[in-house]
């Protein structure tokens, strides 16, 4: 992916997707993968008047997609696929059994999440 997919997401997936689910009050949140942290992105938000989460380097401590793409890991352990629609398929039998109590004990973490590195500065957390 490069800066240019990464703009197509923002504009065709995720802005759409906020304006119908989040209202016009909403953080966004991203690492600073160099496509994610570009100009060429810095303009886009600027332009959208998006806001967003400030990040501190080397943290991945914020990102709630790398718990939930740890459980899709543990939930597919030891799982084998003959074909990549197979594994596939597997992938999303997997992601659909994911309870909402998960998301939700997950999502309700963020502020300790977010405090735990302001408190380290930035620094890795036990998180």
């Amino acid at each position: 992916m490069d800066r240019y997919v990464f703009e197509d997401i923002l504009e065709n997936t995720m802005r759409p997707w906020a304006r119908a689910n989040l209202g016009l009050s909403w953080v966004f949140q991203q690492d600073n993968d160099p496509k994610h942290t570009s100009g060429h992105a810095a303009n886009w938000f600027r332009r959208r008047r998006v806001d967003l989460l400030e990040w501190p380097s080397q943290s991945p401590d914020l990102n709630p997609i790398e718990h939930m793409r740890e459980e899709l890991e543990r939930r597919l352990k030891g799982v084998r696929a003959s074909n990549a629609n197979q594994k596939f398929a597997q992938i999303e039998a997997a992601w659909k059994s994911i309870p909402m109590t998960v998301v939700q004990t997950l999502l309700d973490s963020m502020p300790r999440r977010c405090q735990a590195v302001i408190d380290a500065k930035g620094y890795p957390t036990k998180y």
